[in-house]
C-alpha cells in the first residue's frame, strides 16, 4: 500500500475544515475519532479471520453503524452541547471507517501513525484558526469536561483577530498555508542534508 489513501484523505477534509474554527470542537472530534477509530479497527480485528470477503463488507457497515449510534449516543449524554456543534461530523466517521477498511488501512502498519497525524493536524488548526480568527483560545472548554455554560477562554489577542479564519473559507486558506509551509520545510530540509557517499 504505497500509494496514499486518496478518498479516505478527501473525506478527512470536510471534519478537518468544518470542526477547525473552534479549538474545542476540534479536540473534541480528535478523541472521538481516535475512540471510533480505534474500537472499529479492533473489532474487526477480531472478526476478519472469520468471514469470507464479501461478508466483511457487511460486517465491516453493521460494526460502524452500531459504533457510531453508541458514540453519537454518548457525545450527547455526556456534553449536549458539544454533541450539537460536532452531531454532522459524528454521522460521517462510521462511513469513513468503512471506506478506510475496504481500503485495507486497518492492516496498514502506520495507520498509527497516521490517525495520530489525522488527530493532530485537527488539533494543531483548530487551535490557529480560534487563536488567529478570535483572539482567544480555549472557548468553551467545559464541553469537553461535560459541563454547560459559556467561556471566553484565554483571552491571548485583545483587539481580536482576522473573522474569516473562523469561517470555512479562512480555513481553507490557512490549510493551505500550512501545506505550503510544510513543503518548503522539507524541500529546504533535503537541499540541507550532506551528500552519502558509497
Amino acid at each position: 500500500m504505497s500509494k496514499p489513501l486518496s478518498l479516505p484523505g478527501l473525506l478527512m477534509l470536510t471534519p478537518l475544515i468544518g470542526t477547525t474554527d473552534s479549538w474545542v470542537k476540534a479536540l473534541g472530534l480528535a478523541l472521538a475519532s481516535t475512540l471510533l477509530i480505534g474500537t472499529f479497527g479492533a473489532g474487526m480485528g477480531l472478526l476478519r479471520p472469520h468471514l469470507q470477503s464479501r461478508q466483511q463488507w457487511l460486517a465491516s457497515l453493521l460494526l460502524a453503524a452500531t459504533l457510531g449510534s453508541w458514540l453519537w449516543l454518548a457525545v450527547q449524554a455526556w456534553s449536549y452541547e458539544l454533541h450539537q456543534q460536532l452531531s454532522l461530523y459524528l454521522g460521517l466517521l462510521p462511513l469513513q471507517c468503512v471506506i478506510l477498511e475496504q481500503a485495507g488501512f486497518f492492516q496498514h502498519r502506520d495507520r498509527l501513525r497516521l490517525t495520530a497525524g489525522f488527530c493532530g493536524a485537527l488539533v494543531l488548526v483548530g487551535a490557529l484558526r480560534e487563536l488567529l480568527g478570535t483572539g482567544a483560545l480555549g472557548s468553551h472548554l467545559g464541553w469537553l469536561a461535560g459541563l454547560p455554560g459559556d467561556s471566553a477562554g484565554w483571552v491571548l489577542l485583545p483587539q481580536g483577530g482576522l473573522r474569516l479564519l473562523t469561517l470555512a473559507p479562512g480555513g481553507f486558506i490557512l490549510l493551505g498555508l500550512l501545506l505550503a509551509a510544510k513543503r518548503a520545510w522539507t524541500t529546504s530540509s533535503s537541499f540541507n542534508r550532506p551528500p552519502s557517499r558509497k
